[in-house]
């Protein structure tokens, strides 16, 4: 893939990331979060740990799911490596706030994992789409 596709594709990959990621965040799992973490959380956000985080997972998403399964051709492969890096990368930060942090509620980790494989998936499969 030459640097002209590829700046393409990670420029729609983040842009659905992000569309997807705020409407979950701030619209239909907004209460849930403030319910379930309520203290722990800032009242304003810092945007740039965020946006850093944002410009590094979907470059994750594409080296480690949506370039394979372009190069082999395959949807369905783009799909699973997208949930698995995805699953795996939001139960690094889950699990190691069960692990380390007082009154972690459970149910946001299960969550939060399901929401990360869904995602990444969603954006691998994406990213496939523009880039095969």
């Amino acid at each position: 893939m030459n640097a002209a596709k590829l700046l393409k594709v990670y420029a729609g990959s983040l842009g659905v990331f992000l569309l997807v990621d705020l409407l979950w965040l701030g619209v239909l799992a907004r209460s849930f979060y403030r319910r379930q973490l309520g203290p722990l959380l800032r009242p304003d956000v810092r945007w740039l740990p965020a946006i850093l985080f944002y410009l590094a997972f979907v470059a994750g998403i594409l080296i480690f799911a949506a370039i394979p399964a372009i190069e082999r051709g395959s949807l369905a492969r783009a799909l699973l490596l997208g949930a698995l890096f995805g699953a795996i990368a939001y139960a690094t930060y889950d699990l190691t706030n069960l692990a380390t942090l007082r009154d972690f509620p459970p149910v946001v980790a299960v969550v939060d994992i399901a929401w990360g494989g869904f995602l990444a998936a969603l954006v691998a499969g994406v990213a496939y789409k523009l880039g095969a």
